[in-house]
Formats: structure tokens, C-alpha cells, sequence
């Protein structure tokens, strides 16, 4: 008989400690996993949204007459909630309140024609004026612009990146302000501002970068601003999309309609006002999710080398369609 062949019992019992621990490591990770993705798809589609009345009568829409905005607001008055409509265009500002009010039956819409690129300030002014009196409950920061086209830093006109900071910026935290002391004294209401996947789900967004960072400061201030005003009954949220098809994003990415991750701004509507009253951050429609789920597993290094190789390519497109 060969005793060296033989497992010494000493030796199998110091192994058994290893085996339960990373078993049991294992099944932690398994196990975080698992209700990570049930918590996705309670909250993305099984999950009940608010009653929006609650937080008040009114809505207040800045950047209405287009895309997301103009969807967000038909999705409120579908809620129940009268419109405050900001826009800078007040024919199309007429149209949309028109539609509301004919397709929504008891809903009532006032309209707001201000451009927060030129004077922030007077808009303001201007806002503060229509809603006297009203008791405004949900707040939708919407207005946003971009670069025409993708450049460098140093080629972008200071007219255009001054608008952006103006309008983004400036815009987003003047109508905050606006509104906030009203609810803090009613102690209920929701802000909502539009971030961008460009500032929260990848790391850079080259030749796009002052878009990109004006939608990081409206991410950080409603994300402080929600642990700041909890306690007064106001809920921040900050909705973070990826592309949606509206005709920024056909102008400045090309993209050509809908599909399925690139949701309508309707569909898109659907699923941001289901997560009002919510999470302070989230991306709300699915496809997006997980989109920012997939890009959470590459390193920074492979994003920003696919975002400035797009980048690249749509400067290079325009260089060529502008050309004589």
C-alpha cells in the first residue's frame, strides 16, 4: 500500500474554509445580480407611476415645441396637469397650446415666448409674471441646445458656446429658482431636468464637450438638490437619455428615424413621466437602460476612443458637405 498516494485528512479539511468561501463569494455576486435585474424590471415596467396631481394643478414645460418637451407636455396633460408652455418660437408655442387644449378637454395652457440664449434674466422675468398665482407642482427643464456641428474646442464660435451655456446652464437653474420657493412652501412638487447620456453614461464626449459638460452641471445640481430639498416634500430628478428621434439628434448624429434604441420622443414621454417621484437619477426608457448597463462594463479608454473616432467622422463629414 502507497501512503504517499493517500490524501492526508488534515490537508482535505484546511481546503474545506477555501471552498465554502468562495462558494459563498459566488453566490453573493449571483445573488447581487439577480435582484439588480429584478429591480430593473419592477421599476422599468411593473412598477406603478404617481399621481403627478398630487405634487399640484400646474406643470411648467421650458423647450416645448419640439422633440422631448413637446412630448412630455401632451403626456402631462394626458395626467391631468394645465400647462405653463416656454418656448422661444410663440407661433409654434400657439399650435402646441391649441392642440393640448383640443385634444385634452378641461386642461388650460398659458404660453411664454422667450429666448434664454439672449437675455436669461428677462425670460425669467417673463416666466415669473405668467405664473403668478399658480400653484406650479411639476417643473420640466427641458430646454437645451448643442453645437451645430462636431468641433474641436478651440473652432467653436464663442457666440455659439456662450448661447449653450446660457441656455443649458443659466436656463436650467434660473426656472429652478423660479419655482422651488413656491413648492418648498406648499412642501410638495417634482423637478425634472433632461441630462444627456454624453455627460453620464460614457466618460468624454469629444468635439461635443461644452454640450457635454453643461448637461454634467444639470446632473450634479439635481442630484444635490434632491438630498438638499427632500426634507421639504420636493423630489429632483435628473432623466438621462441616449438618443431619441428628434431633429437634434438627426442634425447633429444622423439619425435617420425610429428604432428599437432609439426610442420616439413619444415612446420616450411614456416612460419619463412613469418615473417621476422616483430615483434622483435614472435613464427611463428600457432600451437606454441598457444601453448604459452595456457600456458600464468597458473601460474608459475603449469609449473614449469610439466617441472621438464619431466624432472625427461627423467634423470630416461637414469639412466635406460645406467644401466648395
Amino acid at each position: 500500500m502507497n501512503l504517499a498516494c493517500m490524501n492526508h485528512p488534515h490537508e482535505n479539511k484546511a481546503q474545506y474554509p477555501w471552498i465554502f468561501l468562495l462558494s459563498s463569494l459566488g453566490f453573493i455576486v449571483l445573488l447581487k445580480h439577480t435582484l439588480s435585474f429584478l429591480q430593473w424590471v419592477h421599476s422599468t415596467f411593473l412598477r406603478p407611476s404617481k399621481d403627478l396631481v398630487k405634487y399640484g394643478p400646474w406643470a411648467l414645460v421650458t423647450g416645448c415645441t419640439n422633440g422631448i418637451g413637446r412630448a412630455l407636455a401632451f403626456r402631462l396633460a394626458q395626467r391631468g396637469l394645465n400647462l405653463v408652455l416656454v418656448s422661444r418660437n410663440h407661433e409654434k408655442l400657439k399650435t402646441v397650446s391649441h392642440e393640448i387644449e383640443t385634444n385634452f378637454l378641461g386642461i388650460q395652457t398659458r404660453i411664454v415666448a422667450v429666448d434664454f440664449s439672449k437675455d436669461a434674466s428677462s425670460c425669467i422675468w417673463s416666466i415669473e409674471e405668467a405664473i403668478r398665482g399658480l400653484d406650479i407642482g411639476v417643473l420640466i427643464n427641458n430646454v437645451g441646445i448643442t453645437y451645430p456641428r462636431a468641433c474641436f474646442f478651440h473652432e467653436v464660435e464663442e457666440r455659439v458656446w456662450r448661447e449653450i451655456v446660457r441656455v443649458n446652464v443659466e436656463g436650467t437653474a434660473r426656472a429652478t429658482r423660479v419655482v422651488v420657493p413656491g413648492m418648498v412652501q406648499r412642501r410638495r412638487g417634482a423637478v425634472v431636468s433632461i441630462g444627456s447620456g454624453a455627460a453620464t453614461v460614457v466618460p468624454s464626449h469629444p468635439l461635443f464637450t461644452s454640450y457635454a459638460a453643461t448637461k454634467a452641471f444639470i446632473d450634479r445640481l439635481s442630484r444635490s438638490l434632491h438630498v438638499e430639498y427632500k426634507l421639504y416634500g420636493v423630489d429632483f430628478l435628473c432623466q438621462v437619455p441616449l438618443y431619441v428621434a428628434t431633429r437634434m439628434a438627426s442634425k447633429v448624429a444622423s439619425i435617420e428615424g425610429e428604432s428599437v434604441y432609439v426610442p420616439s420622443p413619444d415612446k420616450y414621454a411614456r416612460a419619463a413621466i412613469d418615473h417621476i417621484g422616483y430615483e434622483p437619477q435614472c435613464t427611463p426608457h428600457w432600451a437606454h437602460s441598457l444601453q448604459w448597463c452595456f457600456a458600464r462594463s468597458v473601460p474608459n479608454r475603449v469609449l473614449d476612443a469610439w466617441r472621438l473616432s464619431i466624432g472625427l467622422k461627423r467634423r470630416e463629414k461637414n469639412i466635406k458637405r460645406t467644401s466648395p
